[in-house]
């Protein structure tokens, strides 16, 4: 479904166990940033009702996501640490095209956002079924079913709206992209890291 070429080596689960805090500090950010990213988009693209009204209960969903992790840490006796840098995604970012018109600029944030979330979902995937601690396995379980929707959101929007465009060309050439950075990521304790 998701499409992407190399999945996360299971190894990467040892490295989080080393460093739960760690984990759970990146991925609260990480949950921060989708909200914040599904409200930017539609502070710059509110004549799409239909996609306003989506981002705006996703950016809720990635904030009850924050908050369960904020919760999970608390619960640890741990506290919230500062914001961490994503590289995964600030290298993402360099890739989407920023020039064109309005639609084709919505249409490769869309896309953006797609792949971050396939991604998210693939490893919350692996988590779940490596991870020794039972909490956890079942808490990125139940994430990894909502990334995977929030993927298709975004994917979705991406065809609805990318009149003119060639979006499964697009995503193709967004999935080689991907596919040619991740073989550097997987090897810290963060969510895509």
């Amino acid at each position: 479904m998701l499409g992407l070429k190399l999945s996360t080596d299971p190894r990467w689960v040892n490295i989080v166990e080393s460093n739960i805090e760690e984990i759970l500090t990146d991925h609260a950010w990480c949950e921060q940033k989708a909200a914040t990213n599904a409200l930017s988009m539609v502070v710059n693209n509110p004549n799409y009702t239909e996609l306003v009204t989506a981002l705006i209960a996703l950016a809720k969903e990635e904030l009850d996501h924050f908050e369960q992790v904020h919760n999970l840490i608390k619960a640890r006796g741990k506290v919230l640490g500062l914001e961490r840098k994503d590289h995964y995604v600030n290298e993402l970012y360099k890739f989407m095209n920023k020039g064109g018109s309005r639609l084709q600029s919505l249409v490769d944030r869309l896309l953006f956002s797609a792949m971050i979330e396939a991604r998210s979902c693939e490893r919350f995937r692996t988590l779940s079924e490596n991870i020794k601690d039972p909490e956890l396995a079942k808490f990125y379980r139940d994430l990894m079913v909502s990334e995977a929707g929030h993927y298709t959101t975004f994917i979705g929007f991406a065809r609805k709206y990318g009149e003119g465009i060639d979006v499964d060309k697009r995503w193709k050439e967004w999935i080689e992209y991907e596919n040619s950075i991740i073989t550097n990521y997987g090897k810290s304790e963060t969510v895509h890291g």
